[in-house]
C-alpha cells in the first residue's frame, strides 16, 4: 500500500486532500512524473491550511498530520520534489510557472499561499518604508504633556504614541488591561491636531476588527477613551469631534463582493483612508491580512493592535507573531528616530536599529490584566502564556483575588456549582428590555476548547439551555442567547455577534442585537442568518470579546486543540472573576503544547 492510501485509510487526510494527489496521479502517467512522495507531499500542502498553518515543513510533517506511518527522509524528499514538474522552486520558477506547488526554505506550498506570503511581506515592507512627512515635532509639545503627563523613555503608551507620528506602519502589542485602545485614541488626536496645526484637513481615519464584537468593543473603547480626553484642559474640543466612532469588520472595510474572495478595495482600488487602524490583529489569516495590505494606499498609516500571546487566527497563517518577531522587540531606537522625539519624550536612550524593514516599528506595552479591582489575573495570566505548569498550578490552589480552581471538575452543570453558573442566565429571562438583556449577556458565559462532544460548545448549550427552559422548550425561548455564525451584509450582522430573544406583547419572539440608529436592532429569528446557541462558546468564537464571569471548561482528557495559547486567551477574557475547571494533568497537557503555526512570513520581513 502506497503511504498516500495509508494516510486516507488512518483518515489522517480530508477526502479534497486526496482528490488533489489523486489528481496529479492521474495526470503524472502521462508524463511518468507521479511519484507517491510528491504526491503525499501535495496532500499534506492542502491539508496544512485546513490546519491553519501557510504550508507543510518537510522536516516536521508530524504538524500537518500526526499518522503512524514512516514519514520519507526530508532531504531525499526535497529532492523528490525539486525533480517534480508539480513543484516550482524560486527563484528559478520560470521552469514550471503553472506549478500548483512552490518549494521555497524547506516549506512545500500550496502556489496560491506562497503568494499570499510573498505579496502581504512585500505589502509591509513597502508601507514601512514611507516615513510620513511629519514636521518639527515641537508643535505637539504641549498636547502631548497634556495626553502624556507623565513622558518618558519607560512610558510606553507614550512612547506608541510618539513613534506613530514617524511611522506609516506602527504595531501596538500587548495583553489584556494595558491600555492598546486608549494609547491609539490619542495616536488619533496627535494626527488630527498635527494636520489641523498644519491648517491641513483632518486625516480620513477607518477602524476595523476581525470581527463585529470585536469591532464594537473597539469602537466602544475610542468612544470612552474620546470623552474623557474632552474634559482634559488644553485640548481643542474640535480635535476630539474628529475623531472616529464607529468601527466596521475587515470584510465590511473592504467591500465584500457576493460569491468572490475578492473585495472591492485592493491595489487597484485602495481604501479612501489616510488612517487605518486594526484592533485584534491576532485574529486575521493570512489571506485576509496580505488583501487588507494591499488595499492600503500609498503614504497612508496602518495602525495594528494586538496580542501575540493569544490564539491565532482560525484559518491559514500566524500573521501578528511573524510580523512582531520581524519587528523585534521594540526597544531599538535609532540615533536620528530618538533625536525626531526628544521633544515629545526628552532624552531618549539611543540604540543601535535592529535588522529587516520592520525594525522599530513595534512597540510593546506592559501587562497590565487586572480587569478590575477584584481580579488578580496576572499572575496566572503571565504562567499560562509562558507555559510554566507549576507556577500556574501552585497559583491557582494557593488562591488568585477572583480567580475559583474547580480543580477536578469536569461538569459545573452538576454539584454545588449548577446553582451558581445557571444563576445569572435566570436573571437574564425575567428582563424584557432588550438593551438591558445584552448587557446583562455579558456579565457571564462558559468558555470550552472544544465544539463537538459532550464538553463542546453545542453540547453545552443544549444542556443549559434545557436547564433554563426545560426538554419539551420553545426554540426561541424568552432570554435565548443567540451567536451569529456566518457574516450577512443584508441583515449587518457578522460571525460573532450576540443577540438575545425576547418575546413582544403579543407572545413573537424577537431576535434583538446591537446596533442600528436607536442602538438595537429587532429581527424574527426565521431571518437570521446561520446562528447557534451562545450560553457556552468555544475560545476561539469568544476572541475579541470580554465578560464580567467567565467559566473556561476543559476536556476531560488532553486533546490536540489544547495549548497554552487557548489557556492564556481563555482566562484573559474574564474581566472581574474566572472559574477554571480541569485537572492537573490536563492543565500541564496543554501548557506543554504550543499553537504552532508553519509559515514563512518572518524570515521574508526580516530580509531588508
Amino acid at each position: 500500500m502506497s503511504l498516500l492510501d495509508a494516510l486516507l485509510r488512518e483518515g489522517a487526510l480530508r477526502p479534497v486532500d486526496h482528490a488533489l494527489a489523486q489528481s496529479l496521479r492521474r495526470l503524472g502517467r502521462e508524463t511518468g512524473d507521479a511519484d507517491d512522495r510528491v504526491l503525499v507531499a501535495a496532500a499534506l500542502a492542502s491539508s496544512a491550511i485546513a490546519h491553519g498553518h501557510a504550508g507543510v515543513d518537510l522536516s516536521r510533517p508530524q504538524l500537518v498530520c500526526d499518522a503512524a506511518v514512516e514519514w520519507p527522509d526530508a532531504d531525499e524528499w526535497r529532492q523528490a520534489l525539486k525533480a517534480s514538474r508539480w513543484v516550482a522552486t524560486p527563484p528559478a520558477e520560470d521552469v514550471s510557472a503553472q506549478a500548483p506547488l512552490v518549494l521555497e526554505h524547506n516549506l512545500l506550498y500550496l502556489r496560491r499561499y506562497r503568494e499570499y506570503e510573498r505579496r502581504l511581506a512585500h505589502g509591509l515592507r513597502r508601507i514601512a518604508a514611507a516615513a510620513p512627512a511629519h514636521g518639527d515635532l515641537r508643535v505637539l509639545a504641549s498636547l502631548f504633556a497634556v495626553l502624556f503627563p507623565q513622558a518618558g523613555d519607560a512610558d510606553r503608551q507614550a512612547r506608541a504614541a510618539a513613534l506613530s507620528l514617524l511611522r506609516s506602519l506602527l504595531l501596538v502589542t500587548g495583553g489584556p488591561g494595558t491600555g492598546k485602545t486608549t494609547t491609539i485614541a490619542r495616536v488619533l488626536l496627535l494626527l488630527i491636531a498635527q494636520a489641523r496645526l498644519s491648517d491641513l484637513p483632518a486625516p480620513r481615519i477607518a477602524l476595523a476588527a476581525p470581527t463585529g464584537r470585536a469591532a464594537e468593543r473597539m469602537a466602544e473603547s475610542l468612544r470612552a477613551a474620546a470623552a474623557q480626553m474632552y474634559t482634559l484642559g488644553g485640548i481643542d474640543s474640535a480635535w476630539c469631534d474628529a475623531l472616529p466612532h464607529t468601527a466596521s469588520t475587515l470584510h465590511r472595510l473592504l467591500g465584500t463582493i457576493p460569491d468572490s474572495p475578492r473585495f472591492r478595495h485592493d491595489a487597484d482600488h485602495p481604501l479612501p483612508f489616510e488612517v487605518i487602524v486594526v484592533d485584534e490583529a491576532s485574529m486575521v489569516d493570512l489571506p485576509l491580512m496580505c488583501k487588507l495590505v494591499e488595499a492600503v494606499p500609498d503614504g497612508s498609516r496602518l495602525i495594528l493592535l494586538g496580542d501575540r500571546d493569544q490564539l491565532p487566527s482560525v484559518e491559514a497563517g500566524d500573521v501578528l507573531a511573524a510580523i512582531t518577531d520581524a519587528a523585534g522587540e521594540g526597544d531599538a531606537f535609532a540615533p536620528s528616530v530618538a533625536q525626531a522625539l526628544a521633544p515629545l519624550l526628552g532624552a531618549v536612550p539611543e540604540r543601535a536599529g535592529g535588522p529587516g524593514a520592520l525594525a522599530g516599528h513595534r512597540v510593546q506595552l506592559q501587562r497590565g490584566y487586572r480587569q478590575a479591582q477584584s481580579l488578580d489575573l496576572a499572575p496566572l495570566a503571565d504562567a499560562l502564556r509562558t507555559g510554566d505548569a507549576d507556577r500556574a498550578i501552585e497559583r491557582l490552589r494557593v488562591g488568585l483575588a477572583g480567580v475559583h480552581f474547580h480543580e477536578d471538575v469536569s461538569d459545573p452543570m452538576a454539584g454545588g456549582t449548577r446553582a451558581t453558573l445557571l444563576s445569572p442566565w435566570r436573571a437574564l429571562m425575567e428582563l424584557d428590555d432588550p438593551e438591558q438583556a445584552l448587557r446583562q449577556a455579558q456579565r457571564m458565559r462558559m468558555l470550552t476548547a472544544l465544539r463537538e462532544g459532550a464538553q463542546g460548545a453545542g453540547a453545552l448549550n443544549q444542556r443549559i439551555e434545557d436547564a433554563l427552559a426545560g426538554t419539551q422548550r420553545d426554540p426561541y425561548f424568552h432570554g435565548r442567547l443567540l451567536l451569529v455564525t456566518e457574516n450577512s451584509y443584508r441583515h449587518g450582522l457578522f460571525n460573532g455577534d450576540i443577540g438575545v430573544v425576547q418575546h413582544d406583547s403579543a407572545g413573537v419572539p424577537v431576535a434583538w442585537f446591537a446596533g442600528g440608529s436607536d442602538g438595537m436592532r429587532g429581527f424574527h429569528p426565521a431571518s437570521l442568518p446561520a446562528h447557534t446557541g451562545a450560553f457556552a462558546m468555544t475560545v476561539h468564537k469568544a476572541q475579541g470579546s470580554e465578560f464580567d464571569t467567565v467559566w473556561l471548561l476543559l476536556p476531560r482528557q488532553d486533546a490536540r486543540t489544547l495549548s497554552r495559547e487557548l489557556l492564556y486567551t481563555g482566562v484573559t477574557r474574564a474581566r472581574g472573576e474566572l472559574h477554571l475547571c480541569t485537572s492537573e494533568a490536563v492543565l500541564r497537557a496543554a501548557l506543554d503544547r504550543h499553537a504552532q503555526r508553519v509559515s514563512g512570513l518572518a524570515w521574508r520581513l526580516a530580509g531588508s
